[in-house]
């Protein structure tokens, strides 16, 4: 199947139409947060009518009381569910890492690259770089050595000095 291409006039038109829309949700769901926390807050709390005398006042003051404690139960036991949760996540994190770490690599072939066609692997054939190490390298020019010229000299004076084992020729030929 051939997909084709959408123009680009095409693109834009769709994607303001679902920012349009995005945008449209998101004020609606802000605005149905504000009658929500309206709703709960006339549930839960109720007007405040302060009692006249101090004895009201203090029933008043423990009944509040008691209604935080609760509270801080509820916070607490939801604070040690949320705790646990993290503990889970990140326990199931640490199995999925090892998971992968099991899986066995298959065995790479050897390919026998230049240092140029590496390069160019790696740049890209944008980038133009030689690696041609022999132009890097310094000229040396060679010296002949004069020694080994002086000591080759006529070789016919001493043949008998240098023939066989260091001279020790002569010892065998006299004493056969």
């Amino acid at each position: 199947m051939s997909e084709k291409k959408m123009t680009s006039s095409r693109r834009h038109h769709l994607k303001s139409l679902v920012l349009s829309i995005a945008f449209n949700l998101l004020e609606a769901e802000a605005k149905q947060a504000v009658i929500d926390k309206e709703n709960y807050m006339s549930e839960h709390c109720p007007a405040l009518d302060l009692p006249g005398s101090q004895q009201e006042l203090q029933e008043l003051c423990k009944k509040l009381h008691q209604q935080i404690d609760t509270i801080d139960e509820e916070r607490y036991d939801l604070e040690a569910k949320v705790s646990k949760a993290n503990k889970e996540i990140e326990d199931l994190k640490l199995k999925v890492v090892d998971l992968i770490g099991k899986f066995k690599k298959p065995a790479l072939k050897k390919v026998r690259m230049s240092a140029d066609q590496m390069l160019g692997a790696l740049l890209g054939s944008k980038h133009k770089v030689s690696m041609d190490l022999r132009a890097n390298l310094k000229q040396v020019k060679k010296e002949v050595k004069e020694e080994s010229v002086e000591q080759v000299g006529d070789w016919r004076k001493n043949v008998e000095d240098k023939a066989g084992m260091g001279g020790r020729k002569k010892m065998f030929e006299s004493e056969a």
